[in-house]
C-alpha cells in the first residue's frame, strides 16, 4: 500500500516543525528517514499515524486522505513509537492479546496471530514473563510484535532497535527486509550502518525540510564532487619529497599524510579530475613501489553532517 505525502506542513508556535513537504513511498520499499534530533522526523512519522492532527497538506494511504478519514488510515499502520509505551504489569501473552482485540483482529483469530508474532520476534521463552521482568532489548521485541499484530499493510518504525545487542540487532534487520517485500516501511534511525544495510532509499530532513532522498549510492555520487585517493608509496626515503612530487601534479588539489604512516598519502584531486594516473607515472618516474591506490568513498556519516550542520 503506497504512502503519498504531499506538501504537509506543521506548526509549533513560529516554528515550522514539517515545512511544506513532499514524498513518495511504494508497496514493498523501505525508507529510510533520517534526521538530527528536532528535524521533523517524529512529527511526520505521528501525522503518517494519526497520533498527530494535519494542519496543511495532506497524507494518502492507498489513494485515502487521512485527513478526511484518519481512523480508515490507522486500520492499515502498525506504529513502533521512539518510546516504546508497554503495560510493565501485563505477561507478553496477555498484552499482545489486548493488542489484537484493540486493533479488531477478529476473536477467532487472536490466538494464532500472537503466536506467530511470537516466534517471529523471538519471544517464545520470555512469553509468560511480565513485561516489567523483560530487558530493554525484549521490551523492543515486544513493540514490534504489538506494531504488526494486526498485520497491517504499513509499517512505521522510529528507532526499532533501540536497546537490542548485536546479534538481535542482526536478526531484526532480517525480520524488517523480509517485511519490506509485502508491506510499506518507513524506518527511522540514528545508526546510519542500519540504514545501509536494511533501507531500499534514504531520505534526510533538516529543520523540517527534505534536503536529500535517494538511494545511498546516489546520495554518495551527489556529494563526491572530488575524486579522494588514498596512495601507498614505498622504498623512498623521503616521505616529504613524495609529498612535493604528487603536490606538483597537475591534476591533484591537495596531498596530506593519513594517520602515523608517513608513507601513506591520502591525495584529493581536482573537480572534474582523476590523479591516478599521473600518480602512477610518478612512481615509474621515480622508481618508487607503488603498493596501494584505493578510490575513498564517501561515507553515509559525511553526507549526513555536510547536509544537517547548517
Amino acid at each position: 500500500m503506497d504512502i503519498i505525502i504531499d506538501n504537509l506542513t506543521k506548526t509549533y508556535g513560529h516554528q515550522r516543525a514539517v515545512d511544506d513537504i513532499s514524498f513518495e513511498v511504494k508497496t514493498g520499499e523501505i525508507l529510510g528517514f533520517l534526521g538530527p534530533n528536532g528535524a521533523g522526523k517524529t512529527t511526520t512519522m505521528k501525522m503518517i499515524t494519526g497520533y498527530l492532527g494535519i494542519e496543511m497538506g495532506d497524507i494518502r494511504i492507498g489513494g485515502a486522505s487521512v485527513r478526511e478519514n484518519p481512523d480508515g488510515a490507522k486500520k492499515h499502520i502498525g506504529y513502533l513509537p521512539e518510546h516504546n509505551p508497554l503495560y510493565v504489569d501485563m505477561p507478553v501473552i496477555d498484552y499482545l492479546e489486548f493488542c489484537a482485540a484493540l486493533e479488531g483482529v477478529p476473536k477467532s483469530n487472536i490466538y494464532s496471530r500472537v503466536r506467530e508474532m511470537v516466534k517471529v520476534c523471538g519471544l517464545n521463552a520470555e512469553k509468560h514473563k511480565k513485561i516489567g521482568e523483560l530487558s530493554k532489548g525484549f521490551r523492543q521485541r515486544v513493540g514490534l510484535a504489538q506494531a504488526m499484530i494486526h498485520d497491517p499493510a504499513i509499517l512505521i518504525l522510529d528507532e526499532p532497535t533501540t536497546g537490542l545487542d548485536p546479534n538481535q540487532i542482526i536478526e531484526i534487520r532480517k525480520l524488517i527486509r523480509d517485511l519490506g517485500k509485502e508491506k510499506t516501511v518507513i524506518l527511522s534511525t540514528h545508526i546510519l550502518p542500519e540504514v545501509e544495510a536494511t533501507c531500499d532509499r534514504i531520505l534526510i530532513i533538516n529543520k523540517g525540510k527534505i534536503v536529500a532522498n535517494g538511494t545511498a549510492d546516489t546520495l554518495r555520487k551527489q556529494a563526491q564532487g572530488q575524486e579522494v585517493l588514498k596512495v601507498r608509496i614505498e622504498d623512498a626515503a623521503d616521505p616529504k619529497a613524495i609529498t612535493q612530487a604528487l603536490q606538483q601534479l597537475q591534476t591533484v588539489a591537495s596531498v596530506d599524510i593519513a594517520g602515523r604512516d608517513q608513507f601513506l598519502f591520502e591525495i584529493q584531486s581536482l573537480p572534474g579530475q582523476s590523479s591516478k594516473r599521473a600518480v602512477f607515472q610518478l612512481c615509474v618516474n621515480h622508481n618508487w613501489t607503488l603498493t596501494e591506490m584505493t578510490p575513498l568513498e564517501t561515507k553515509l556519516e559525511d553526507i549526513f553532517r555536510n547536509l544537517t550542520m547548517n
